[in-house]
């Protein structure tokens, strides 16, 4: 008796009058297994099939396997499954448990989903894309086409507000879970300490104090790889190691889930696959690292890099249940219980963090243009929707109104990413049909060896091929692999492909990760994209001058290269001819002082071929000019006292009425440099010449007339003091503008000046006969009245020649001493 079988006749209850159920659970309740189950006997079925959408492959098989062993069958009867690379169906099959993409596909193919009752989706909490995509499609078709369609959306932990949002007020049924206790101990990690020396130590404790076995989390496979190193040793008679990853052979995956045999414990080291849906016998103990790795994607690069970071705690509480599904157990946390505090609620959804080309691909086949055409529970961001949308437009797959082209339409039937589709129906035009079916299979799958094994991509196509073995390779996998590219290839290749043909279709799915070593002798590379690409010092391909990078870690400074094949200059300028546009640069050559010109071919960013132009016209030459000022920087401009001061009262003024003033600060004046320097650079030609050119007339002339006629009356350059002088505001001193005058020179003056229409009190610097400051002031009546009287106290005696009457208000303004008078 599991937990979700008490909540089961409410969930077949509710489900005869209401369409859509949100079902929570949470870990070990039996959700999983035993609600398909539940639902064969539905009258509302009508002998059609259930279908689950399960996250996770490994997931998907155990949880068929588990059910159809629960009818005494075996996986492909009443129950089966459909995987990338695996499949178990028959026309029995009345329960089909789908990973991610396959959902989508169906309903592409028949929107009504004409075969199926009901659609279940585990594991919601997830958030996976293609769960939120399928969810979203299933949703338009439920309510345009099939009224009677059965929605049922599972989770152990699940924020149903946004939900609740898309879905409307739809019932929400709770389980309340097995009630076994599950102790929490915390072990946070100590300063300096490397966090697998910490997971080595602390399954080393829970295996003294507790019993039965551990299941520990680490964020990938090569943690998981440096833990079981480091405890081999160190295991007490009885203990089982069992690794458990994605790229696990899947007879090892299979016996990482099973018992442990009797009389013995297994320590269970695994990424966050064993997270949800998977049952592993016998665990009470769960040591949990608090670290996860996720892919996020950015729009920039074009690439996704794997991020370690903190885990959320509905994470955390999954993980936590893992613990306590058969017996009372403990879970150890690697982390303070202060830190607990901090974790986010939960994970952020996949869609904010994916490359959405295949999303936007498959939206466009649905006759959705724009995000704004369904509703969603996390809209994808805009940027991530227009960088997927300019690289399924650079393929041919979308038309420039983002309509899908009949090229996207035969790409997605292939149910590959379309970067890779489009490299499949490329190659099989270009005489290359098999080794494009053969390169999709490997790369959309996980690399077959490993970083460790080298970059070339040649390797892994020899073990596809069979012309080379490797023991770390699962043979059941490869077998898996070549019945994927028997499903791709419309034939075979004419021929043995050379070793510049896998770059050759490389570069068709990635055009945009083409690299150019650069010099020196490190091998590193300039990508097309813009961005920079480096290969192990010691990788047979560090040699090459051109390849094309598949597989790369997405680091913003410099990635690096997992998967990559050599290409040839020739093929690239060849098959990407319309894709590589020639341009006239002009750039800025300090040792010579002048501009040169060059003519460049370019496949994106990268330089493909460049030649000098002996003779540049005037357009390049100021374009080249341009190009140094802004590279050395508004201040290698010559700006004088006058310039400076022009640019601080505009900058005053654009403070004060920002619609009506230009700004004029560094950023906004390079940007403009065409509108408002270009003009006064038409008979300059070198960098002497430059230096000569009057900045303040430059500036002024980029104002309009009505604004140049404002100017002098809302900022003035200077102002008149009581004695007729004029004197200079300073509007670049620190709360300025400031006017600095002579103490005895303001006599009489009994307001403070104000500027701006009076929005702005000059501030005053009052100095002494020797032009030091002996007062600030922006309120000078003020300072008359309660300042002066300790100035003139200090000073008189100092500067007896100078007048310091006792009423200042009164007093006749003098520049010079008594006897000089003005």
């Amino acid at each position: 008796m599991l937990p979700i079988d008490a909540l089961l006749p409410d969930l077949q209850q509710t489900l005869t009058t209401q369409t859509t159920v949100l079902l929570q659970a949470p870990p070990g309740a039996g959700k999983t297994t035993r609600v398909p189950l539940a639902l064969m006997e539905a009258p509302w079925r009508q002998g059609r099939k259930i279908l689950m959408l399960e996250p996770r492959r490994l997931a998907a098989r155990s949880a068929a396997r588990y059910m159809a062993g629960q009818l005494g069958e075996k996986a492909g009867e009443t129950v089966g499954y459909r995987t990338r690379l695996d499949t178990r169906v028959s026309r029995q099959t009345r329960i089909e448990v789908v990973t991610e993409g396959i959902l989508t596909r169906l309903i592409q193919d028949d929107p009504e989903l004409s075969e199926y009752a009901a659609v279940l989706f585990d594991e919601f909490h997830e958030r996976s894309l293609q769960a939120d995509l399928g969810l979203a499609l299933m949703r338009e078709s439920q309510q345009a086409l099939r009224e009677d369609l059965r929605l049922v959306v599972m989770s152990a932990t699940l924020d149903t507000a946004p939900i609740a949002r898309v879905l409307g007020e739809v019932p929400v049924l709770t389980s309340e879970g097995r009630s076994y206790p599950v102790e929490t101990v915390y072990r946070p990690l100590p300063r300096e300490a490397r966090l697998v020396d910490q997971v080595v130590a602390v399954i080393r404790e829970a295996l003294a104090e507790q019993d039965g076995s551990l299941l520990v989390f680490l964020p990938g496979a090569g943690e998981i790889r440096r833990v079981e190193s480091a405890l081999r040793a160190q295991l007490p008679a009885g203990v089982r190691l069992a690794p458990l990853y994605g790229n696990l052979r899947n007879d090892d995956q299979d016996k990482a889930i099973a018992p442990a045999p009797a009389g013995e414990r297994k320590v269970v080291l695994a990424t966050a696959i064993a997270e949800t849906s998977l049952t592993i016998e016998g665990i009470r103990v769960v040591v949990d690292s608090g670290q996860q790795r996720r892919a996020v994607f950015d729009p920039n690069s074009g690439m996704s890099r794997l991020v370690t970071g903190r885990l959320s705690k509905a994470s955390a509480e999954q993980r936590r249940g893992r613990a306590g599904r058969v017996e009372p157990g403990v879970c150890y946390r690697l982390w303070s219980e202060s830190d607990q505090y901090g974790l986010a609620d939960f994970s952020p959804p996949e869609i904010a963090e994916a490359d959405l080309a295949p999303l936007v691909l498959e939206l466009a086949q649905w006759g959705a243009r724009s995000p704004a055409d369904l509703e969603w529970i996390d809209p994808p961001p805009a940027a991530h929707w227009q960088q997927a949308t300019t690289l399924l437009q650079w393929l041919d797959l979308l038309h420039g109104d983002g309509s899908i082209s009949d090229h996207g339409k035969a790409a997605r039937r292939l149910g590959l990413h379309p970067r890779l589709a489009h490299m499949v129906l490329r190659g099989r035009a270009s005489g290359l049909p098999r080794l494009a079916a053969e390169l999709a299979v490997l790369l959309e799958e996980r690399d077959l060896l490993g970083p460790r094994a080298g970059a070339d991509l040649y390797l892994r196509w020899q073990l596809l091929r069979g012309e080379a073995r490797d023991p770390r390779v699962d043979s059941q996998r490869l077998q898996a692999l070549k019945r994927s590219v028997q499903r791709l290839a419309d034939a075979d290749d004419n021929g043995r492909p050379g070793h510049h043909d896998i770059g050759r279709l490389l570069a068709l799915a990635y055009p945009d990760r083409i690299g150019r070593k650069r010099p020196g002798a490190a091998p590193r590379y300039q990508l097309s994209n813009g961005r920079g690409a480096v290969l192990q010092d010691d990788d047979p391909l560090a040699r090459e001058e051109w390849l094309v990078a598949a597989d790369l870690d997405g680091q913003a400074r410099e990635s690096r290269i997992y998967l990559a094949a050599p290409v040839s200059l020739s093929l690239l300028e060849q098959d990407l001819a319309e894709h590589i546009s020639g341009y006239d640069e002009c750039l800025w050559d300090d040792q010579r002082g002048r501009v040169v010109a060059r003519r460049q071919t370019r496949l994106g960013q990268l330089v493909l071929a460049e030649a000098v132009l002996p003779n540049p016209d005037a357009a390049q030459v100021l374009a080249g000019l341009l190009a140094a000022v802004r590279q050395k920087g508004l201040d290698s401009l010559p700006w004088d006292d006058s310039a400076r001061q022009l640019r601080g009262r505009l900058a005053l003024l654009h403070r004060l009425w920002p619609e009506t003033w230009p700004a004029v600060d560094d950023e906004t004046l390079l940007a403009g440099l065409e509108q408002w320097l270009a003009p006064f650079l038409v008979s300059v030609s070198r960098w002497a010449e430059l230096q000569k050119v009057d900045l303040s007339m430059a500036l002024t002339s980029a104002l309009d007339y009505g604004l140049q006629a404002q100017l002098p009356e809302l900022a003035p350059a200077a102002l008149t003091i009581p004695t007729g002088q004029s004197v200079r505001l300073d509007y670049n001193a620190d709360n300025g503008p400031v006017l600095a005058a002579k103490l005895q020179a303001l006599f009489g003056w009994t307001e403070t000046p104000r500027i701006a229409r009076g929005q702005v009190a000059v501030v005053i610097h009052l100095l002494s006969p020797a032009q030091r400051p002996l007062a600030v002031t922006s309120d000078l009546s003020s300072f008359w009245r309660h300042g002066y009287v300790d100035v003139r106290k200090d000073m008189r005696g100092r500067y007896p020649k100078h007048p310091w009457p006792e009423d200042p208000l009164t007093a006749e303004a003098k520049q010079g001493t008594k006897k000089q008078g003005h």
